[in-house]
């Protein structure tokens, strides 16, 4: 009966239970700046647990007091009397599955493999060991709504949902690679080993190389974040792009709790949420003046003392008393009722070529940049009857009646700082695989000239008035010029009227005015009736400050700045005077002659101050094939350095390097890993 009968059955419900097919999981792929700083990377973790039956009790009983100090020591959570008591119970009670820790890092696995007992291997120490992937972002939530932060996909309404965002979403085809898998067959009770042959192996995901320079993304963070809590400002976000290329910089997004005043985090993606722009919206204005060859911005204009009606309705300026003047200088000043009467005056007949104008700037669509979650522009026009009324022109003009996000004003912005040539804002410089770049993503040109070399250089003279006389003339820098626009417009969109007081407060420009290298928009949203929320107060200081640093750095064509002399202090190193701007590599130049020590591309040097207040500095090469001692380094130099090397570099942690998984001085195997674990 059992052979014949139910024999085919049996034996296929035994195939069941001796075999099985487990997953081999793909590693993601890491995403990096393009100087090599890493921004996100797969990071090994691991279960720990302990078959006490296969240990033997001469050996367990030799070393558990050993065992249970460095226990103590590596996990600081008991102590080695506590861990004692609980081994011995557990090896009395013959536990197989002992839990002995979850999610250890890669350097304290690395520890308890070297403890006694455990050191026997898993048959003799009896250590069974678990590894899973996690997602860590080094610098925690810097650029986090750009970068994105990853999660396994989990199960929801019976659907597999991936719980994904920023560039971790849309190039996450990319970044997830392929899993293999392998048949495992029982030897034992609680023992498989792999079927011969049955192994497909995983293929791991490629590396993307974002745009991003971590330095710019971190001033502009931290800029953001002062004048949001200065200003107790709901939300905010500042994008720096490239005027050539139309590379994205830095991305920062603040905002917090419509209750609270803090604290703030990269919770959402403002620089994707359209909104209208109002005075930053004039510059399409009188470039359409411009193109249609209707007027020059040293024509006078009337502003009709900052007060003017337009049909059912009046217009306002933030400052009243302004009478005619040039048309530059009206803007320089923000005047609404300026620019509104000039697009009344000329457009209000054939109101469908001031759209097009519009629609020609790319303003009416996506900008088109890889990230997922960017909305439609939107505006008003002629034909939408329940829309458009007599007085829709003269505010469409001034930034009302449009709904653009903060990354098309500076795209806008970007193509007068071009010359004309309007850039495409990307994210994604390259592909990368094993190391080796698999693709490369060109700039793309969207209009190759958005008005003729007159036009364009009328509307940089505009700009370059605000910051001399106008509404932006408190950020000028005595190092380098800044041409841009403030904007100050009242927010009504997802609930919010008009009567609640709710701003949006911006500046965008671009640096140095006479040859452009960034452009940059700052756009702050306020709290409800603040007693803060001009442009030029809350935004531009910002704007200010990132625009500082960059310089300071000495990235980009600049003009002057070097350092010229330094003096001891007893509290830093070698500080240049306070009228001057200098960037690290001109200061390690300059510091090459009073402290004797010459520097080449391939050595690194620690500079420290000793007890006496003197410097003191250790020069260490760097050896090709020898990996290097990264202990005390930044985490973007010591990343620098490995990968040089060829090794692949995995963070465990955050803050500053305390350890390194291979020892300082070992041969460095190309492709191999080390993991670099912080404080």
């Amino acid at each position: 009966m059992i052979q014949i009968k139910d024999g085919p059955a049996l034996r296929a419900r035994a195939q069941d239970m001796s075999l099985r097919t487990d997953t081999i999981f793909a590693e993601r792929g890491n995403i990096y700046t393009e100087d090599g700083t890493m921004l996100c990377s797969t990071i090994p973790q691991f279960d720990v647990h302990i078959d006490f039956t296969v240990i033997k009790k001469d050996t367990f009983y030799k070393h558990v007091d050993v065992l249970s100090r460095k226990l103590a020591d590596l996990f600081k959570d008991a102590t080695a009397a506590q861990y004692k008591t609980n081994l011995v119970k557990a090896y009395k009670d013959s536990t197989r599955y002992f839990e002995l820790g979850t999610k250890i890092p890669y350097d304290k696995y690395l520890q308890l493999r070297s403890f006694p007992i455990f050191n026997k291997g898993q048959r003799k120490g009896g250590m069974i060991v678990d590894t899973r992937n996690t997602r860590d972002n080094p610098y925690d939530i810097l650029a986090l709504q750009t970068v994105g932060k990853y999660q396994p996909a989990i199960w929801r309404d019976k659907k597999l949902v991936k719980n994904v965002k920023g560039l971790e979403a849309m190039y996450d085809s990319l970044l997830s690679g392929e899993n293999g898998w392998c048949m495992k067959q029982r030897i034992a009770a609680s023992k498989w080993a792999t079927v011969e042959g049955s192994r497909i192996e995983a293929q791991n995901g490629k590396d993307i190389v974002t745009t991003l320079d971590i330095s710019i993304q971190n001033v502009a963070e931290h800029a953001l974040k002062d004048a949001l809590e200065q200003y107790h400002c709901w939300n905010g976000t500042c994008i720096v792009m490239e005027v050539a290329t139309g590379k994205i910089r830095a991305m920062a997004n603040l905002g917090t709790d419509k209750d609270k005043d803090g604290p703030y985090a990269e919770d959402q993606n403002y620089a994707l949420v359209l909104a209208e722009p109002g005075s930053t919206f004039k510059i399409v204005t009188l470039l359409s003046l411009l193109k249609d060859g209707l007027i020059n911005v040293e024509d006078d204009v009337n502003c009709y003392g900052g007060q003017r009606q337009f049909a059912h309705r009046v217009m306002h300026d933030s400052h009243h008393g302004l009478g005619t003047m040039p048309i530059k200088k009206a803007y320089a000043q923000s005047s609404n009722v300026g620019m509104a009467s000039l697009a009344y005056e000329h457009y209000y007949k054939e109101p469908k070529i001031f759209i097009k104008h519009i629609k020609d700037l790319h303003l009416n669509s996506k900008t088109g940049i890889d990230l997922f979650g960017e909305n439609k522009a939107t505006m008003a026009e002629p034909h939408e009857k329940n829309i458009w009324n007599a007085a829709t022109l003269p505010w469409l003009a001034t930034g009302y009646g449009v709904m653009i996000t903060p990354l098309h004003t500076c795209m806008m912005y970007n193509a007068v700082a071009n010359g004309g040539k309007m850039m495409k804002p990307y994210l994604v410089s390259s592909v990368r695989e094993f190391g080796k770049e698999v693709k490369h993503f060109e700039p793309t040109v969207l209009e190759e000239a958005i008005a003729s070399k007159d036009v364009i250089a009328q509307l940089k003279k505009c700009t370059e008035e605000v910051v001399l006389s106008g509404t932006g003339k408190h950020i000028q820098s005595p190092y380098y010029t800044i041409a841009g626009k403030t904007g100050t417009a009242q927010v009504c969109d997802k609930g919010i009227p008009y009567s609640a007081g709710v701003y949006q407060g911006s500046f965008v420009g671009y640096f140095p005015a006479d040859n452009p290298k960034y452009t940059m928009i700052v756009a702050i949203r306020t709290k409800p009736h603040s007693h803060s929320y001009y442009g030029g107060t809350i935004a531009a200081p910002v704007f200010r400050m990132v625009a500082d640093k960059i310089f300071a750095n000495g990235q980009g064509s600049w003009k002057g700045g070097a350092v010229d002399s330094f003096s001891k202090s007893g509290k830093t190193n070698y500080v240049a005077k306070a009228s001057t701007v200098f960037n690290q590599k001109t200061l390690l130049n300059a510091m090459k002659k009073p402290l004797g020590v010459q520097y080449s591309a391939g050595s690194i040097a620690h500079i420290k101050m000793d007890s006496s207040h003197k410097i003191v500095v250790n020069p260490q090469t760097i050896t090709q094939n020898i990996v290097p001692d990264v202990v005390g380094m930044s985490l973007k130099d010591a990343v620098y350095v490995l990968e040089r090397q060829g090794l692949k570099v995995r963070i465990s942690g955050s803050g500053a390097i305390q350890g390194q998984s291979i020892a300082p001085g070992s041969v460095a195997t190309k492709g191999q890993t080390i993991i670099i674990q912080l404080s």
